[in-house]
């Protein structure tokens, strides 16, 4: 961390419980993502494996924010203006959108996933370990249901990406997302066909932040 500082960058981690964002403090970081359950994508969990420690974005910022000195950064299910001021409400510095720019063009989101996250299959995500080896929020799929979505005999990550790899990208030639990892959060309301700069401006001025 000493190499990290020197070169003038922030270090910036992800924490899933109170406790997480306790030893990250203690171990110097500038800055704390408070992870709630709600986030898309990977768990930033790291002192246990069980997903049973986790717990809501808004039951676990206020919690975060009152252990700790350091800023603390909301994620997980913020997805428009409203959502924002009230994680400001709650002690966050600042937030992390991530499902809401997905559907932009600078987004590198495949056609599938794409199609996913304009249907109302994107109200349904679960937290699966079959796609990576890690527990991660997706779009309930094939897969998901037939194998998952948490399974004790899913090979270590990274190693479970290259078990499903052949039936996901024949099924992505056939305009089918059965067996791809479709990453989302549990609030897919705020996704935009617009460009991520019109979003961020969007988002900034409905809170009345620069």
């Amino acid at each position: 961390m000493g190499a990290v500082r020197a070169s003038g960058a922030k270090i910036i981690s992800s924490a899933t419980t109170v406790e997480e964002a306790i030893w990250l403090e203690a171990r110097g970081v500038d800055a704390v993502i408070a992870q709630g359950l709600e986030a898309g994508g990977h768990r930033g969990i790291f002192l246990t494996n069980d997903v049973g420690t986790q717990v809501g974005t808004f039951a676990l910022l206020p919690q975060v924010a009152r252990a700790v000195k350091v800023p603390v950064i909301a994620a997980g299910g913020i997805a428009d203006a409203n959502s924002v001021r009230a994680a400001f409400e709650l002690g966050a510095s600042a937030v992390q959108v991530g499902t809401t720019y997905m559907l932009c063009p600078e987004a590198t989101t495949s056609k599938v996933h794409r199609g996913a996250l304009k249907s109302d299959r994107a109200r349904i995500t679960a937290l699966t370990n079959i796609f990576t080896g890690r527990p991660a929020r997706a779009i309930v799929n094939r897969l998901i249901n037939e194998i998952g979505p948490m399974n004790p005999v899913a090979p270590k990550f990274p190693l479970a990406a290259f078990a499903s790899a052949p039936l996901r990208a024949k099924a992505e030639s056939q305009g089918s997302g059965d067996f791809s990892p479709m990453w989302a959060g549990q609030n897919t309301s705020g996704c935009k066909e617009v460009p991520a700069g019109v979003l961020t401006r969007e988002l900034a001025s409905q809170i009345g932040r620069p």
